[in-house]
């Protein structure tokens, strides 16, 4: 497990490009965030390139604004054979104020799986093992979320077969 990553912060400016036509910054952009924030935490962790495979759970619970100080937090939860689970927490604040003033603006599970260079294919990660409560708590989580989101999807598959037939 050395040299693995299990954390990872990426740390920038939200800029006017990034924003709605309300002046908050757009889903759409935080999204990309978190992507590009749990690619790197996959790569860290599995040495290796890794794609996004499924987005779970994702909660706006507060805006960001221009010019705020962003944090896209990933956390390694959980690991298949070949798949990694991060929770991600997105947090913004006010640059000329303290840590103390930081607030979640979004959090999600973000699952990635590992390929391999040559061919493609999925291949495997190194596990992770649950060293305490709060561990185990945050991987029973994290399946949680997937196992609520594969529901949604065969009910829309459904939904959607139904329509195509009629």
């Amino acid at each position: 497990m050395s040299g693995r990553q299990r954390e990872l912060n990426l740390r920038f400016l939200a800029e006017p490009t990034d924003v709605n036509y309300g002046g908050k910054v757009h889903g759409g952009m935080v999204m990309k965030w978190i992507d590009q924030a749990g690619y790197a935490a996959a790569v860290g962790w599995s040495g290796t390139y890794s794609v996004t495979v499924a987005v779970g759970g994702i909660r706006f619970v507060a805006p960001i604004r221009i010019s705020d100080l962003v944090t896209v937090h990933t956390k390694l939860v959980h690991t298949g054979t070949t798949s990694m689970h991060f929770a991600v927490d997105v947090k913004a604040r006010d640059p000329m104020e303290g840590p103390e003033q930081e607030r979640l603006c979004t959090h999600c599970i973000i699952v990635f799986v590992a390929l391999d260079a040559v061919e493609g294919k999925p291949t495997p990660v190194p596990p992770w093992t649950p060293v305490n409560d709060d561990d185990k708590r945050l991987g029973e989580y994290a399946l949680k979320v997937m196992e609520l989101s594969k529901g949604i999807e065969q009910t829309v598959e459904r939904l959607s077969a139904v329509n195509d037939s009629a």
